[in-house]
């Protein structure tokens, strides 16, 4: 059981870190950046995570500073911390997502989701609206 709340607590600690730095963007990026945070599970759910994760990169990809591609890059660096063996460079995400195997699809869906989770919940609370 320990191992579980390890987890939850150790997504929990990087989603806030990650929201943190959303938070401090710009007004109108930070804004974005939280819209976007709580779009993304839903774009999940009916898209699929690599879809879902391919549109973000198209709406980002003119723009290295986009709220789009910072939360690509903060899924990868979370991925990337917890499997790393498959998560190596942030570059080829996207491709290593869409040729994973069913099960290990399934799986990093099911991570991403938990994490995004998290960091909706801190997002929410750490950008103001106003």
């Amino acid at each position: 059981m320990s191992v579980v709340v390890n987890k939850e607590q150790e997504r929990a600690k990087y989603a806030y870190d990650f929201a943190k730095i959303g938070s401090e963007l710009p007004k109108e990026k930070a804004k974005e950046y939280k819209s976007n945070v709580k779009k993304l599970p839903m774009l999940i759910k009916t898209n699929g995570l690599g879809a879902a994760l391919a549109f973000f990169f198209s709406k980002g990809k003119d723009n290295e500073k986009s709220p789009h591609i910072l939360i690509l890059s903060q899924i990868h660096d979370w991925l990337k911390k917890n499997n790393s063996e498959t998560f190596t460079n942030s570059s080829v995400l996207l491709k290593t997502i869409v040729e994973l195997d069913s099960a290990n699809y399934r799986s990093i869906t099911h991570e991403v989701m938990s994490f995004l989770n998290w960091l909706k919940r801190f997002a929410d609370g750490l950008i103001e609206e106003k």
